[in-house]
């Protein structure tokens, strides 16, 4: 890959040029030490432009319409001069390592718009979801000037912690027939949702009877977890994102919500503990690298392996091991 300097990539994000911006984020992405070392003094720098965005997460099972409900709220916003960057990241098979980054097909009105810009990510090896340099792109999108970003999730079940503890906002998605799983929604999920959409609700502009019953006893499950911190009740919603039933009633919760956490303070606090959350990951992140990294260390692991694989050793008593040596 071909790079700039660090003033180039700079100067692009200020200026709001998404090739420059997506140059960035692939220097993000990139495994090579002097790329990252780069990418962080890029980072470093535009650090100041931050935090000026609303942050939005969306997550759900696969088929539930996560970028068909992105592309209807998100033209709402561009209706109203809002410029909206969507992190959307793809699963990524676990034998081909592959993924179909196929987004940007599915948000064909959104992608075409001078004032969306739009990145599909391969999740790769990450848990929750999310790209393994997602909170970064995100910073560099706020830089570069968007107003909202959102983060589309794989929404595979996986500490979903991992996108919460970047966004303000946490949506989750349901299909209208879910107040007939309810006991399968993972309570860990619902609590830590802001907003909860039931989509696909609507035939011919009425409300579905699922969906409708899906709505009520998500409401009554909602009164038996615990309060907030930001003392927010999570709502309840339905539309329908092809039709565009309900969809305007959504963007009025989130403004509600982010009206909500501004006036309250809680804004600022809730990111005071990602960013607290986020320097702990990246020192857990960087000792794994460093770990596997060292020659040292990679001999021993592969002696390791090879006395598991023969039945001479346990796997725990191997990984001791090889903290024993230090």
């Amino acid at each position: 890959m071909q790079t700039l300097s660090q003033q180039q990539y700079i100067d692009g994000i200020k200026d709001g040029n998404t090739i420059v911006l997506s140059r960035a984020i692939t220097l993000l992405e990139s495994t090579r030490s002097d790329h990252q070392a780069l990418a962080r003094e890029v980072l470093e720098e535009l650090l100041p432009l931050t935090g000026r965005s609303k942050r939005l997460g969306v997550t759900g099972v696969p088929g539930v319409g996560k970028s068909t409900f992105i592309e209807a709220i998100g033209e709402l916003l561009i209706e109203d001069d809002k410029k909206l960057a969507v992190l959307a990241v793809d699963p990524s098979s676990q034998l081909s390592k592959g993924s179909i980054l196929g987004d940007k097909t599915r948000m064909e009105k959104l992608s075409a718009h001078p004032s969306v810009f739009i990145r599909p990510t391969a999740a790769g090896d990450a848990l929750g979801g999310v790209g393994r340099r997602t909170r970064e792109t995100i910073l560099l999108c706020e830089a570069a000037g968007f107003d909202y970003v959102l983060v589309e999730t794989v929404g595979v079940g996986q500490s979903e912690i991992a996108v919460h503890s970047m966004v303000d906002c946490f949506l989750l998605l349901l299909l209208s027939g879910a107040g007939d799983e309810l006991q399968g929604i993972k309570r860990g999920i619902m609590e830590m949702a802001d907003i909860i959409a039931i989509n696909k609700a609507f035939i011919n502009s009425e409300l579905k009877p699922q969906a409708k019953q899906a709505m009520q006893e998500l409401r009554n499950a909602l009164h038996y977890f615990p309060e907030k911190d930001n003392s927010w009740l999570t709502k309840v919603c339905a539309t329908d994102s092809l039709e565009g039933e309900g969809v305007q009633k959504m963007v009025e919760t989130l403004d509600s919500f982010f009206n909500h956490q501004r006036l309250k303070g809680y804004d600022l606090e809730r990111r005071k503990k990602q960013d607290l959350f986020w320097f702990h990951e990246t020192i857990r992140s960087r000792l794994l690298s460093q770990f596997y990294q060292n020659d040292e260390k990679q001999k021993e692991i592969t002696q390791m392996v090879a006395a598991i694989e023969a039945g001479r050793i346990s796997s725990f008593k191997a990984a001791d091991a090889l903290f024993e040596k230090e």
